[in-house]
């Protein structure tokens, strides 16, 4: 049965609407107590939040529904969403709490649970609490907030794990960093300057409502000016809750998590730590990946949009390396979790130890052009249900062959179908993502 509440990433929508409204928000914490209750005769959870305005509330609502059930809970305050699933994992925490909306802007917030093991909870287990909200909705139970204090120790933890991973300091390479008003603008700082690299910052001043605002992983603009200005080896910019990470060179050019898996593929393989020569990533990766790595002997395994999917794909093949276009990369000898802070400081060292910049080093990644179209629906149905659409598919691929990919599939988090083209042909790629666009429109299209 299909999830209403839980999409790719937990739930989100608008803080203070349904399903982040305070009595949903209290069931949840409800939920996820009776949840943990039946593995944990005393468990304690761990609540991170990244920099809204509205962090706090639903964090000490999620606190009073833990508590109506006699859970233990620990604030961590501002933290990013891997060093929750981090410390959930190195600590004794039955579960963590991450409230962010990652990259959306500030009105937007979220719930995301990691089990003990730092794994996002499975399909099955958000379907079964989703349930028990619906259930818990139905109860005259008035929702209660519980004050909390955030414990300033646990935000030193994880910035200690990370650099611990760390086999050498830096050469003081000079790069600048985005932390887009999140929950990495105090962190990744420190990390960095302590690891050796010269710093400079931007946007890094939240005030709870310009997270995300022109800035970080989705605006890369002010992050390039800053790295010509300052004459930088490279930049990096973090999205809200810091879980990805996307690179600017220092010639200016973006440098996305396509570029990352190949250089960190590499680097791996020439190490000898890259098991079954495999990598992971998922639909939305250019062919442009697939190629280069064949051309190290390095097979690319494809799943559906969600480093949770793609974690569980590792997992099951028994790779090292995974990750999304996006920027969410998972290096899973350190983390469960795409990781902005990890994967920027193992991108940083690749450069640091060849010597050279990210010009050089993604270099062999071409980029087959790709059109990417949201069209916004009315209601979902199977694309093989939808005979124009279909037709419009097959077309397609039967134009570009090998040479090519089309995807079309529903957004996990809003009324959106996406359509991907891609091949080595712009124009006739932009023409057939637009004929399937407006087949979609036509179908299924909002009013």
């Amino acid at each position: 049965m299909a999830k209403q509440l839980f999409g790719t990433d937990g739930i989100r929508g608008v803080a203070g609407e349904y399903p982040l409204d305070p009595a949903t928000v209290y069931a949840f914490g409800t939920a996820l107590a009776d949840t943990l209750r039946h593995i944990d005769p005393d468990p304690e959870v761990l609540i991170g939040m990244d920099t809204r305005e509205s962090g706090q509330w639903i964090a000490e609502h999620v606190a009073g529904g833990l508590a109506r059930r006699g859970v233990r809970t620990r604030f961590a305050g501002v933290l990013t969403t891997p060093g929750v699933a981090s410390l959930t994992r190195s600590d004794t925490f039955a579960a963590g709490v991450m409230i962010s909306a990652s990259h959306n802007p500030y009105q937007d917030n979220g719930l995301k649970v990691f089990s003990h093991s730092a794994y996002k909870l499975p399909d099955e287990q958000e379907h079964e609490m989703e349930q028990e909200i619906f259930a818990l909705l139905e109860e005259p139970a008035a929702p209660a907030a519980a004050p909390l204090r955030a414990d300033p120790t646990l935000d030193q933890r994880y910035i200690d794990s990370l650099l611990a991973t760390a086999p050498a300091k830096l050469h003081n390479p000079r790069i600048v960093l985005d932390c887009g008003n999140g929950a990495a603008s105090a962190l990744a700082p420190e990390l960095f300057r302590r690891a050796g690299a010269i710093v400079t910052t931007i946007n890094c001043e939240p005030n709870g409502r310009n997270i995300n605002l022109n800035c970080g992983a989705l605006h890369v603009g002010p992050l390039r000016e800053a790295v010509l200005a300052n004459g930088a080896l490279l930049g990096v910019a973090f999205d809200g809750d810091a879980d990805r990470a996307i690179f600017v060179s220092s010639s200016g050019k973006t440098v996305d998590g396509d570029a990352v898996l190949l250089m960190a593929a590499r680097a791996l393989k020439s190490a000898g730590h890259l098991p079954g020569d495999l990598v992971v990533a998922t639909v939305m990766s250019n062919l442009g990946l697939e190629r280069a790595l064949e051309k190290h002997g390095i097979k690319l395994l494809r799943t559906p949009v969600g480093d949770k999917y793609v974690l569980e794909e590792m997992i099951r093949a028994g790779a090292v390396l995974g990750g999304e276009q996006s920027g969410h990369i998972i290096f899973r000898e350190y983390s469960t979790t795409g990781d902005g802070l990890l994967t920027a400081l193992r991108v940083i060292e690749i450069a640091d130890r060849a010597g050279v910049g990210l010009d050089e080093l993604a270099s062999e990644l071409e980029i087959y052009p790709q059109c990417l179209v949201n069209v916004r629906i009315r209601e979902r149905k199977p694309m093989a249900d939808l005979p124009a659409v279909a037709r419009e598919i097959r077309a397609c691929e039967d134009a570009f062959g090998a040479s090519g990919r089309t995807l079309v599939r529903f957004s996990g988090t809003e009324p959106l179908a996406r359509v991907m083209v891609e091949g080595p042909d712009l124009p006739r790629v932009k023409e057939f993502c637009n004929r399937i666009a407006s087949a979609i429109e036509r179908e299924l299209g909002a009013v």
